[in-house]
């Protein structure tokens, strides 16, 4: 049985690669796509999911969600990074669909209510509509069959700060809220992210599969390796969102922990992941105060690499 699940995006070139996957994956029943400022702001985040469902010949329901931060100032989206438009600044054709009315956290509520016990949510932006459809409705711990979140670091440092990732950085409230909400949530984080690397030759099978939709992957990836070229030296991406699917279809591939997570929200540490591994004592309790959940800290890079590519090839 393919698995059913929401996607919270913020498109941004490894968003639409993950994207790309999850509508195309015979293993996947992707029933919506909610959409967050982060790479972009949360407008053009709704335009490049409804433009990635249709170059794919899907009717996917988006919804719009969170254009800022729960408390803290938003930060200007990283054009360097994934282009004004979030697709590397390629010409995209038109848009036909609409968003629903509904916002993404009443989306994400009023599905999984349709579905209780069967839907996982797969997070790959900053997590304020998490947050906000547990503000709606607290019994959602209990509905979803499990939480997947791309983001956090817990031993190889940070991409925005010395130690914080990019989607933890954005709204350490919220990932605070839903880091710690008590719902089976595991953590895919920049310690498994930076093993693996997209390369060129990937990229050129994806993009000779799939027409348009192949074409807006491959040019979007070519502004990004250019990033990566400069930021990491590899030559390639690291397709950090993909590998939250990789995780759920392939978990064989990672190694995992189980412990208590912390979001620091302010100060110079503000975004970081704090790691507490299950049963170990520290010299005072706090830090073990917080449902036990899962992170990933090792994996086959090449590996899930290689998954991704056959995905989406």
């Amino acid at each position: 049985m393919p698995h059913p699940i929401i996607i919270d995006t913020d498109p941004g070139v490894d968003d639409a690669q993950a994207i790309a996957i999850a509508l195309l994956h015979p293993e996947i029943d992707l029933l919506g796509l909610t959409t967050t400022y982060g790479n972009v702001d949360v407008e053009t985040a709704t335009h490049n999911a409804l433009l990635l469902s249709e170059l794919a010949g899907k009717d996917i329901p988006v919804a719009q969600g969170a254009a800022a931060p729960l408390v803290k100032a938003r930060h200007p989206a990283p054009v360097h990074i994934h282009g004004t438009n979030g697709l590397g600044d390629m010409e995209l054709p038109a848009v036909k669909g609409k968003a629903e009315a509904r916002s993404a956290a009443q989306f994400i509520v009023d599905t999984v209510n349709q579905r209780p016990g069967e839907i996982t949510l797969v997070s790959v932006g900053p997590v304020g509509n998490l947050a906000a459809a547990l503000q709606l409705d607290p019994s959602m711990v209990d509905k979803v069959k499990q939480v997947v979140t791309m983001g956090g670091s817990i031993r190889e440092g940070g991409n925005v700060t010395p130690v914080a990732e990019a989607n933890m950085f954005n709204d350490p409230h919220a990932a605070s809220r839903v880091l710690t909400a008590g719902w089976p949530l595991t953590l895919v984080g920049l310690d498994v992210t930076h093993r693996c690397v997209l390369t060129q030759a990937h990229m050129d099978r994806i993009e000779a599969s799939h027409g348009m939709l192949g074409q807006v992957l491959a040019g979007s990836y070519a502004f990004y390796r250019d990033f990566y070229r400069e930021f990491l030296g590899i030559d390639g991406c690291c397709p950090h969102d993909s590998c939250a699917l990789a995780w759920l279809l392939r978990p064989e591939l990672f190694t995992t922990a189980r412990g208590h997570l912390g979001v620091v929200t302010s100060g110079d540490a503000e975004g970081q992941t704090i790691f507490a591994p299950e049963g170990r004592g520290f010299i005072e309790p706090r830090w073990s105060g917080t449902p036990l959940v899962d992170v990933c800290l090792e994996t086959d890079g090449d590996a899930v690499s290689q998954w991704i590519a056959d995905s989406l090839a």
